[in-house]
């Protein structure tokens, strides 16, 4: 078995896309569905549904959400780092997000794509405070 092992390198400035002040309004005010985020552990799981993004090809979509959390401190347990504002994504249904909340935040819960003309489903997710 011919196995082949490469690394990449993503630089924080010059591989990072900026998002503008405007259009993270846009996405927290218009785009996303947001909901608050008490004190405490927070698990954030995808527990239905899928997200197709091309429904005139036969696809069958995929169980993957983007997520904001924003407007407080949380620590994710992945990372161990607490913060302000994190990005994060969900991407199956066995994946899951930890977040220890220290002061109520703000999750938005949203996709993206180029052409949403075609995107057809939602997902459904799980906050559960444990």
């Amino acid at each position: 078995m011919d196995r082949t092992i490469s690394e990449m390198k993503v630089h924080s400035k010059h591989n990072c896309y900026a998002v503008g002040e405007a259009a993270m309004s846009y996405l927290q005010t218009e785009v996303a569905v947001s909901t608050r985020l008490e004190i405490g552990t927070n698990l954030i799981k995808i527990s239905g549904g899928s997200f197709n993004y091309k429904n005139d090809s036969g696809h069958s979509g995929e169980p993957l959400v983007m997520l904001w959390i924003y407007g407080g401190k949380v620590t994710n347990r992945k990372t161990g780092v607490l913060v302000n504002s994190t990005w994060e994504s969900l991407n199956g249904y066995d994946d899951s997000l930890t977040l220890e909340v220290t002061e109520p935040a703000t999750l938005c819960a949203f996709f993206f794509d180029t052409y949403i003309e075609d995107n057809e489903g939602e997902i459904q997710l799980t906050i559960a405070r444990i």
